[in-house]
């Protein structure tokens, strides 16, 4: 870690009152993420090592080598220390790619200071759902669009969700770089499970329907890299072989991740498989 983060006095616009309250809820370590208001306006500290690793991250790199699937493996795990520069080094890399990006203002052994980047898009989401569902699904089919201009600059963001998503202009920013995929897999295949992890939610949240996630579908499409589009058909024709037991354990107990993973995973499927199995079809009965 440099040297540029690791003064709070060189936090632009902090008073000493500033420097005391910040010091204070660094100090105190309650939450993970915490908001922190200040003279100049909010701030948000991100400690690490305070969450031990997913108990599956194990049984995933075993599943990735045992089917010889790259898009099943975890990012690399790291200490605080190198989640805090892995962080740092992809908000700066977004940046420079010029995507908007909290700023890192403050640097410590196992915290960052951001910028306050309000509002997320889940909070737009959730004050439109009722009262303008076509702004709603507009906003979905935003974040799709620039999901793909992303993937088109040679990045992938790794946990894209609503929440980790914030309202730029008229675009959208990215926030929350903890993982790194691209790290453990191909490009293209981080980029395609991006797709999939953004079309759980996307998909589940539609207020529109199937019409949401055909235009999302169509926006990310238009930038996206087609060697992407063609990694996340190769994921689908994994995935597909789970929607029907899916389907039946949904009968028993349709819970939040069953229904999300059978609405995104059954419309990509879909989109991907279905008229690649009906060209193969006709070819063989022109034959």
């Amino acid at each position: 870690m440099d040297g540029r983060h690791t003064a709070l006095g060189n936090i632009p616009h902090m008073t000493d009152g500033d420097i005391e309250v910040l010091l204070a809820a660094l100090t105190r370590e309650t939450r993970r993420v915490e908001r922190v208001d200040l003279s100049f306006g909010a701030v948000w500290i991100k400690r690490y090592g305070t969450e031990r690793p997913p108990i599956w991250t194990k049984a995933q790199t075993s599943l990735a080598n045992l089917f010889r699937l790259p898009f099943l493996r975890p990012s690399p795990a790291l200490d605080s220390k190198g989640m805090i520069a892995r962080e740092i080094r992809r908000i700066e890399t977004f940046a420079a790619h010029g995507v908007p990006v909290p700023q890192v203002l403050y640097a410590s052994g196992n915290a960052l200071v951001l910028s306050d980047v309000a509002p997320t898009v889940t909070a737009r989401l959730d004050a439109l759902r009722d009262t303008d569902p076509a702004a709603h699904d507009a906003l979905l089919v935003r974040c799709a669009a620039d999901l793909g201009a992303l993937h088109a600059k040679g990045l992938c963001h790794g946990r894209p969700h609503p929440r980790d998503f914030f309202v730029a202009g008229d675009g959208i920013g990215f926030m929350d770089f903890e993982e790194e995929p691209e790290a453990a897999m191909p490009l293209a295949d981080a980029q395609a499970r991006d797709l999939w992890l953004l079309f759980l939610q996307l998909t589940d949240r539609a207020r529109l329907g199937e019409a949401t996630a055909r235009q999302a579908y169509a926006a990310w499409r238009a930038t996206a890299p087609p060697e992407t589009e063609a990694a996340l058909a190769t994921m689908m024709r994994f995935l597909a072989k789970f929607l029907s037991p899916t389907r039946l354990i949904g009968r028993v107990h349709m819970g939040s991740d069953l229904r999300r993973f059978l609405a995104a995973t059954g419309y990509l499927s879909e989109v991907l498989l279905a008229p690649r199995a009906a060209d193969a079809s006709k070819a063989g009965k022109d034959d």
